[in-house]
């Protein structure tokens, strides 16, 4: 069963710095909703079918014995293939309850941790639960430590056990793979613990655990705080400088906030959480990190294709402009000139041609009107040198005497 140990201090800066780089993973959290089988292996199929690469399982509120069968099928076709497997433990939890609600808490865990060993699951993610009596602050994040110290040795005794090595013979991971991450969520609501300072301060002391970055929850709590690729840099840049490494586990859906506060869920399009900034920031600094976006949208699958698209919309769009830049300095070396010297010369020559398209847009052209009425005027003188004829005309000709 899960224990608890001390709180420890050291710190772990550049940890797993040798892990080998992996790509950029999306994919829904649970079946998809277009998979008609709805089991688990039926919806990686489907999953891989849409051109995702992950996913993670739902467990929701507890684990049920008879879906073991359907999780060593999942984990036997993950560990065959490149097809990422996480799983979500139970929705509610309260670890810094009193001793009856954690150790509740710490039963579900336990069953959760089993179904993540037989899935072969990469990442377990948990909720933390209320503050409850206590106040946010060192001690509540020393007693939360403390407690997940516990959940990691438990978790490394299921992984790599020798006594186990001929009952789990088909299933290799369970002796050869690493041991599934322990995910500690960031919270939506003011009354829970999981701000994004608490998470980092707890898991860069229990070896063994990653944040998880509910983008959702930390622009609630924020009060709309992720908008520009600018906001999702300085939250990366956060992680990386406090808790070390490149590797991420994020949460991303639209969402409903008021207050500070997360209501509920929302597809991507109606929120003023905005997927678009963070596909820029990861266009540019997503070649050697290792993320994983997970889908918590009601639409599921639709919308990690919606952010895969995103993804590589911005890719495209930041390989264009590069592809532009190494062009002005191709042409910069020819004409013999400084880039930067045609690189402004091209700004005038653009700034001139948005001043005369807004000309051109306001109306405004008295040069052309004058020059239209003056040939007109001409007409008449001409037709005289032409013909040789005299015309009287009483309007034009002042002059007459007759």
């Amino acid at each position: 069963m899960i224990s608890c140990h001390p709180f420890s201090r050291a710190t772990r800066s550049g940890r797993r710095s040798g892990v080998n780089w992996m790509p950029l993973r999306f994919g829904p959290a649970g079946v998809p909703l277009s998979c008609k089988g709805r089991t688990i292996v039926e919806g990686m199929d489907d999953i891989t079918a849409l051109g995702l690469s992950t996913m993670e399982i739902q467990t929701v509120r507890t684990v049920a014995p008879q879906h073991f069968n359907e999780y060593w099928q999942a984990g036997i076709l993950s560990w065959k293939s490149d097809f990422e497997m996480n799983l979500h433990g139970p929705y509610y939890a309260d670890l810094l309850g009193d001793n009856r609600s954690r150790q509740r808490t710490l039963m579900k865990m336990e069953t959760s941790l089993q179904a993540a060993k037989v899935v072969n699951a990469r990442h377990i993610t948990y909720h933390v639960g209320p503050y409850g009596e206590r106040r946010p602050g060192r001690e509540t994040n020393e007693h939360l430590a403390n407690i997940l110290e516990g959940v990691v040795e438990r978790c490394h005794e299921l992984w790599g056990n020798e006594e186990d090595e001929i009952d789990y013979a088909a299933f290799p991971w369970v002796t050869e793979g690493e041991p599934t991450l322990i995910g500690v969520e960031t919270s939506g609501q003011q009354s829970l613990w999981g701000t994004l300072d608490e998470v980092l301060e707890v898991v860069n002391h229990v070896e063994g655990t990653v944040p998880v970055l509910n983008m959702a929850h930390i622009h609630a709590r924020g009060n709309g705080s992720l908008r520009t690729s600018e906001d999702f840099a300085e939250l990366f840049d956060q992680v990386r400088s406090e808790f070390g490494g490149k590797k991420f586990y994020c949460h991303f859906s639209g969402i409903e906030h008021r207050s500070g506060n997360a209501m509920h869920y929302t597809q991507l399009k109606k929120s003023d959480l905005k997927f678009e900034p963070l596909a820029e920031y990861l266009a540019e600094e997503g070649d050697w990190l290792d993320v994983t976006v997970i889908s918590d949208s009601p639409l599921l699958e639709h919308d990690a294709m919606y952010m895969l698209q995103q993804y590589d919309k911005a890719k495209q769009k930041l390989l264009e402009r590069r592809a532009l830049e190494e062009r002005r300095i191709k042409l910069a070396i020819e004409a013999g000139l400084d880039p930067e010297e045609l690189l402004a010369r091209e700004k005038e020559q653009a700034r001139l041609r948005l001043e005369a398209n807004e000309n051109e847009a306001s109306g405004e052209k008295p040069e052309p009107q004058k020059t239209k009425k003056a040939p007109a005027k001409k007409a008449p003188a001409k037709k005289k040198a032409d013909t040789g004829r005299i015309e009287f005309e009483e309007e034009d000709d002042d002059d007459d005497l007759f």
